[in-house]
């Protein structure tokens, strides 16, 4: 009784007040283009990363981060949703594969969905300023058609566009019109965007356009809480093409303007002091610098204002390089990704978990304290369990990737992949010519990006398992290879869980009204695999030219050869169901 008079006088005269609650972080997603680890020092790359170096050494480096799709559209999705691509309810989506009866097939028909079940909206909702600057790439006809009805509507710019002021007047119109359209989607900021990669006449990288406009909204929103979704477009495109845009330093994603406030190191500066650490300023580092320039112009922004201690810094790409458009690890899924938060997270960490871009939303609704709607859907799973030590005894033991036709399941060592074409996808690959083969049989329908990983034997098995830790390229399929059947029939179980979880069909494992089974396409697998395929180029050898079908080839030991592959194929499928 008289503690509670003691308190009651000291709350009245001021002399005590309660423990104030935790406040809530700022937030920083950091979010740029085709990364590879090799392409900053910190995950052992030969480059120039200072920024991103300093990053890994006050923060959490994470050796096992994976996206869930290896294309800016769905990967992007995904980073803004927690979702699996996969799981896009949008009209672009239901409209490329049907609804919840067929088979999905994720790729770059997936968008935002009407309803705001995003980061920028339940954030905006729990009190925070949330802000989109950069590149977007979602952009959806079938969702948003009063975004491209009427006078004011989005404008068809031509690919083969000359600069001059009316083109100029079209992008400006253009970005403008995403910035509205940001704001609709649940943002309450947007600012610089690019609607998609750049674009010419004004198809050159500018970092500091972005920089400027997340500068700015930092400044602004200082007094907190914020969360800012930041977008470059680098490392987009070829190596050259980062150093090339460096010689441009106008040029935006609204055309040629003034020279903007010097906010990164200037560009000769950094190819000097590139050059100085031994690097060549014309090779692959003078874009891998810029992007990092980007980011310590940030850091030194939060620290000018005083709030570096409280932001999380979230750093990661989109996808890999090398991998693109495939669901392998090495190039593709598996990304270089690093957090920074003094207040939270305990300098000089390593997390070899394995986590994923659907597991960044979650993370951020629980750390902004933000009520996720009861409908809104979410495949991952806050990462705070890690942000103590690295680990956590009860975290996942493995992933679920996706890309078009393909799924895969990843552990610490083991990674398999199913390749499971549709009905309609089975008839046109029967059907295909030996020119066209690769095209009908790249996962998402394409060539270029969608068979780059066509250098690695297995890219059109239906069934791959490799050993990551003694091949980390994976090119040893060992799916068909009697002594790793017990292997290869866990991985099928886990994979079976994760669909059963997502709820769509997937080729004989969930069976649904457009799936198949694997056999189908035998012939067509052996006979792409000797094709010559270069980007967009694809050569058939003389051996098979004219030529329709496998048995048209000479010698008996190439035949036997190719039947006993289709007869452990047929082994395997039969001994791991």
């Amino acid at each position: 009784m008289r503690l509670n008079s003691l308190f009651l006088v000291l709350c009245i005269v001021g002399l005590y007040s309660p423990p104030a609650p935790a406040e809530r972080p700022n937030i920083i997603m950091f979010l740029i283009d085709d990364q590879n680890p090799s392409s900053i020092a910190s995950f052992g790359g030969d480059t120039y990363t200072p920024n991103l170096d300093a990053m890994t050494e006050e923060g959490m480096k994470f050796t096992r981060a994976y996206v869930s799709s290896s294309v800016c559209t769905p990967s992007r999705y995904s980073f803004l949703t927690g979702r699996f691509a996969g799981n896009s309810y949008s009209q672009l989506y239901q409209e490329a594969v049907g609804g919840m009866e067929y088979q999905g097939l994720p790729g770059f028909n997936v968008a935002l969905e009407r309803d705001q079940m995003n980061v920028g909206r339940v954030l905006q909702d729990a009190g925070y300023a949330t802000g989109f600057v950069g590149k977007f790439h979602l952009n959806s006809e079938p969702d948003f058609p009063e975004l491209f009805e009427g006078k004011n509507g989005w404008i068809e710019i031509p690919k083969d566009a000359k600069s001059n002021t009316e083109i100029k007047k079209q992008f400006m119109h253009n970005e403008r019109l995403m910035r509205e359209h940001l704001k609709e989607l649940g943002f309450s900021w947007a600012k610089n965007i690019y609607p998609e990669n750049i674009r010419k006449p004004f198809g050159s990288h500018n970092p500091e356009w972005t920089t400027v406009a997340a500068l700015e909204f930092i400044e602004q929103h200082q007094e907190g809480p914020f969360y800012l979704h930041l977008c470059s477009t680098l490392l987009h495109g070829p190596d050259k093409s980062w150093r090339n845009s460096m010689d441009h330093p106008r040029v935006t994603g609204v055309g040629e303007m003034s020279d903007l406030p010097s906010v990164m190191t200037p560009r000769a500066e950094l190819l000097k002091t590139i050059t100085e650490k031994g690097f060549d300023p014309n090779s692959h580092v003078a874009g891998e610098a810029w992007i990092d320039d980007s980011l310590g112009a940030i850091f030194r922004k939060l620290k000018e204002l005083g709030i570096d201690d409280n932001t999380l810094v979230v750093f990661a790409p989109d996808h890999g390089r090398d991998g693109k458009a495939t669901v392998f690890s090495h190039g593709g899924c598996q990304i270089p990704m690093i957090m920074r938060w003094p207040k939270g997270i305990t300098s000089q960490r390593v997390c070899d978990e394995l986590v994923q871009n659907i597991d960044l939303v979650p993370t951020f609704f629980e750390l902004a304290e933000a009520k996720k709607p009861a409908d809104y859907r979410i495949d991952g799973q806050s990462l705070t369990p890690l942000f103590k030590t690295g680990e956590d005894k009860e975290w996942r033991g493995h992933l679920h990737l996706e890309m078009g036709s393909a799924r895969a399941t990843v552990t610490k060592d083991w990674s398999y992949i199913a390749v499971r074409y549709t009905q309609e996808q089975v008839k046109a690959i029967q059907n295909a010519s030996l020119q066209s083969l690769p095209k009908a049989m790249s996962y998402i329908g394409r060539l270029g990006i969608g068979v780059r990983g066509a250098d690695r034997p297995g890219f059109f098995d239906e069934d791959q398992l490799y050993h990551l830790k003694s091949d980390p390229m994976e090119m040893q399929n060992l799916a068909y290879e009697p002594s790793h059947l017990m292997r290869l029939r866990e991985m099928r179980s886990l994979m079976k869980e994760d669909l059963d979880r997502i709820g769509r069909p997937f080729g004989e494992f969930i069976p649904g009204r457009n799936t198949t089974s694997p056999g189908a396409i035998d012939k067509q697998i052996e006979l792409v695999k000797q094709l010559i395929i270069k980007g967009k180029t694809v050569t058939i050898p003389e051996t098979l030219q004219d030529k329709k079908i496998l048995d048209d080839r000479s010698g008996l030991d190439g035949k036997m050869k190719k039947k006993m592959e289709r007869e452990n194929r047929r082994k395997a499928r039969q001994e791991s169901k």
